[in-house]
């Protein structure tokens, strides 16, 4: 009597089917049919191997692995399945074993709906019609499920398997994202912490000590079942890659940002970065954790590659100093345990040329020079008197505003009027109604009003934009004054808000003098 290996496999794909006189592809009914064939050939039933939620196309299948390892001490002489497909939609695989192994082993394969039966070597061909079939149904399959995915990116739904630190997923709604206030507390943490000029790994350290959960120990605390691909045994701590991810993430202004990763094939797991400029991004669309303009800012001094001291914090300078000569920035060091300076950095790498001068500076007297400078600029560019009766004027130009909005509303309605009345005439000249000399006066009056209404309503548009400008520049420098004026000494804030960069110049032997130019952001 002959053993036989009775192979079951159920994937997605068939769980998901929505007609319910398709429920045959069930393990369960599949395990009925395979049995009732086989005793009805009264085979030995030797084994029943049974895979759940895995694809046709994944070797590495634990029950399949285990049946060919059978299959090869030999164990069995037949390999009973439903289909073809049940046991593999790889052509490859198809290939490898079924015309190959499956010989070498002594084993015959034998499928119930679609007949086949390596014992009959006439129907070898039709085997690999049916491998390639299958192959070809998993590849319309994957790219069907890609175009779904790609249409839902681009309209701004989250179609991951888990948030980004920071966030949920909407329990009514899992294409969609809401806060988690208590994991968007640290995201904005880290990044104050790295404004006010912690190093990333400083910031680590800090969050550490606070024992603050990492991203991924987080998720375990919830108690997701999310497995980071590239974990430790560290894998509960911060670490520096970590905290530059969440600094660099436009998920925090709330952009839905994805499509960063992509499989290599549908045949494959493994995924691929893709390059930025394919990401797909969709903006607010959900609840932003760091404003805009902070958030640019952290940017710019990423890209800067601002470094921190050996104690993990920039100094307060850092990003922002220019050699007035050579353009080259200025890096800190030490020449004493009490003082710090900033000299070129074109002359500290030139080497014996010397290709620009040292402009060297004490970090505490630059913060001196630049802190009074604040002050001045604030006092003579935006007294506060003179601002507030700019608020006052600009608030009177918000009737204005409105006044543009309901001409720009009245020419819009006239255009669609005129050219309702063009499509009119149209008709009128084609029922004969009116005659072709009628036809084009009308036309031209009609047509010559809809030009000009349109030109009106781009010049309205254009004086809306100029005062909507000049009200945000307003209410901008109206909050960075509230919120500087009154501040004792400098900080990292300050600088990073106020000042674009500064350049330092040469120090004038002569007088001891040197020139130092502020380049504002307001």
């Amino acid at each position: 009597m002959y053993k036989v290996a009775i192979y079951c496999r159920l994937s997605d794909e068939d769980r998901n089917k929505k007609n319910s006189t398709e429920d045959s592809e069930s393990i369960q009914n599949q395990k009925n049919l395979l049995t009732r064939y086989a005793l009805d050939k009264e085979w030995d039933i030797y084994s029943i191997y049974s895979d759940d939620d895995y694809s046709g196309l994944d070797g590495e299948r634990p029950e399949f692995n285990r049946m060919l390892k059978d299959a090869e001490n030999g164990k069995f002489q037949i390999i009973l399945c439903k289909s073809q497909s049940r046991f593999t939609r790889d052509m490859e695989l198809v290939e490898k074993y079924l015309h190959n192994k499956f010989v070498e082993w002594g084993i015959r394969f034998v499928t119930v709906v679609d007949g086949v039966d390596t014992l009959d070597k006439h129907n070898k061909k039709s085997r690999q019609i049916n491998g390639l079939i299958n192959e070809w149904y998993c590849e319309d399959i994957s790219e069907s499920i890609k175009s779904v995915f790609r249409m839902k990116q681009h309209t701004g739904k989250f179609i991951g398997s888990f948030a980004c630190f920071g966030y949920i997923k909407d329990p009514n709604d899992n294409n969609k994202l809401l806060l988690d206030e208590e994991a968007a507390e640290v995201v904005r943490h880290i990044f104050n912490l790295y404004m006010q000029g912690n190093g990333t790994q400083r910031i680590a350290n800090i969050l550490n000590e606070r024992k603050i959960p990492s991203p991924t120990k987080y998720k375990k605390i919830k108690g997701l079942n999310y497995i980071n691909p590239s974990a430790k045994e560290t894998y509960e701590l911060w670490n520096k890659t970590t905290v530059k991810r969440i600094l660099k993430n436009e998920m925090y202004i709330g952009n839905m940002v994805q499509h960063k990763r992509a499989k290599m094939s549908y045949k494959s797991k493994k995924v691929r970065s893709i390059d930025k400029v394919h990401w797909i991004i969709f903006e607010d669309a959900h609840e932003a954790i760091i404003d805009k303009k902070a958030f640019e800012e952290v940017q710019r001094r990423i890209a800067s590659k601002v470094r921190s001291t050996g104690i993990g914090k920039t100094h307060i300078f850092a990003g922002k100093i220019r050699c007035m000569d050579c353009k080259s920035s200025m890096n800190k060091f030490n020449s004493s345990e009490k003082y710090s300076y900033l000299r070129c950095k074109l002359y500290s790498v030139s080497g014996k040329e010397k290709l620009c001068t040292s402009h060297s500076v004490r970090i505490d007297e630059l913060e001196d020079i630049v802190s009074t400078r604040i002050k001045n600029h604030i006092n003579t560019l935006c007294d506060m008197n003179k601002l507030c009766s700019q608020i006052v004027l600009e608030a009177s130009k918000a009737n204005e505003i409105h006044g543009i909005e309901n001409k720009i509303k009245k020419l819009k309605e006239d255009i669609k009027s005129r050219r309702e009345a063009i499509k009119s005439l149209y008709l009128d000249k084609i029922k004969g109604n009116i005659t072709e000399k009628q036809f084009k006066e009308l036309n031209d009056l009609f047509y010559n009003e809809e030009q000009e209404f349109t030109h009106l309503a781009e010049e309205l548009e254009k004086r809306k934009e100029e005062f909507e400008g000049k009200e945000n520049r307003t209410e901008g420098k109206e909050e960075l004054i509230r919120k500087f004026t009154n501040c004792i000494g400098l900080t990292h804030a300050m600088v990073n808000e106020l000042i674009d960069y500064i350049e330092v110049g040469e120090m004038d032997k002569n007088t001891g003098n040197r020139e130092i130019n502020i380049f504002w952001n307001f």
